[in-house]
């Protein structure tokens, strides 16, 4: 995943898309959007939706956190960023605070620290689910309606793409579930495909932009000293909020990954429906570099929790 990030923004940087071929690129890359909800659709098990959502001391408090903290979290950073840094980036803050968490990364690395999997799946799933009616209205609602060039129609494209497709798959779930259990590394391969699609699409707006040019030194500064401190609160403060409503071990761990975990998945596909071309790929940058990060360190505290006591 990281690779294919890596090789989606150098090709961005060296061939953007752009002119004619942008409203193409859209195209294709809101169309791999919507085949990658749609194979989360049919690899979750209605069976782990229904018993995953009876966790409710796990469940609850997550989505609180998830919203709640981090979203005041970016909030936070956006208003401590203002007047330090170009006014896309910070906003960028904000938007990852709104984002919901992973699937698979949360899932796997739950499973090499010895979490509860099952109730990491279903967390990390309706998480998903949720932030498609609460990331955007929450965001528009911290920003303000003059923060950014928020297009309210977009809430019908994210309906569309995300939960359209979502839905379609549970429905086909019986017909096309063993093929997709049979396939399991193609489709891994498609989902991150896609993601990384959109991402190229939308960072290819900054790069016909000139992002550079409108990001100076203390910008990037601030981009780096945010995304820490965000990584620092999201990780320590999970584990804390999930040791103050008793968790159990197991479950402590599902609630720190599914916690403190961004969404690249949800976060480029809604970045290219909420923003113009030439604001998205700034504002995707401090999830871009996030989600880079925590993949990096979420293996050597998974490895540290699976530790004998």
């Amino acid at each position: 995943m990281v690779r294919l990030l890596a090789l989606a923004i150098g090709l961005a940087l060296v061939l953007p898309v752009q002119g004619a071929a942008r409203d193409l690129a859209q195209f294709v890359a809101n169309g791999a959007v919507f085949l990658l909800f749609f194979l989360n659709g049919l690899r979750l098990p209605r069976g782990d939706v229904r018993a995953g959502m009876g966790n409710h001391r796990l469940l609850w408090p997550l989505v609180g956190w998830v919203f709640g903290a981090m979203g005041l979290a970016g909030w936070l950073l956006w208003q401590g960023g203002q007047g330090w840094m170009p006014h896309l980036l910070a906003l960028g803050f904000l938007y990852l605070g709104c984002l919901p968490s992973t699937v698979q990364s949360a899932t796997a690395y739950s499973s090499l620290a010895g979490g509860n999997v099952a109730s990491s799946v279903v967390a990390a799933a309706l998480l998903n689910i949720l932030g498609v009616f609460i990331t955007a209205p929450l965001f528009s609602l911290l920003a303000g309606s003059g923060a950014a060039e928020f297009r309210a129609e977009g809430l019908v494209k994210v309906v569309t793409i995300l939960l359209i497709p979502f839905l379609l798959g549970q429905a086909l779930q019986g017909k096309l579930g063993a093929w997709v259990a049979g396939h399991r590394p193609l489709v891994t391969r498609m989902d991150r495909t896609s993601i990384a699609i959109a991402v190229y699409v939308a960072f290819s707006g900054a790069v016909v932009q000139r992002f550079w040019e409108r990001i100076d030194a203390v910008g990037w500064t601030w981009l780096a000293g945010g995304t820490a401190l965000f990584l620092v609160f999201g990780h320590f403060g999970a584990w804390l909020v999930g040791g103050s409503v008793r968790l159990d071990r197991a479950n402590r761990i599902s609630f720190l990954f599914a916690g403190a975990q961004k969404s690249i998945a949800m976060g480029a596909p809604l970045a290219t429906v909420l923003f113009a071309p030439a604001a998205a790929g700034i504002v995707l940058l401090p999830i871009l570099l996030y989600h880079l990060v925590q993949l990096v360190i979420a293996a050597p505290i998974a490895a540290r929790l699976n530790r004998p006591a």
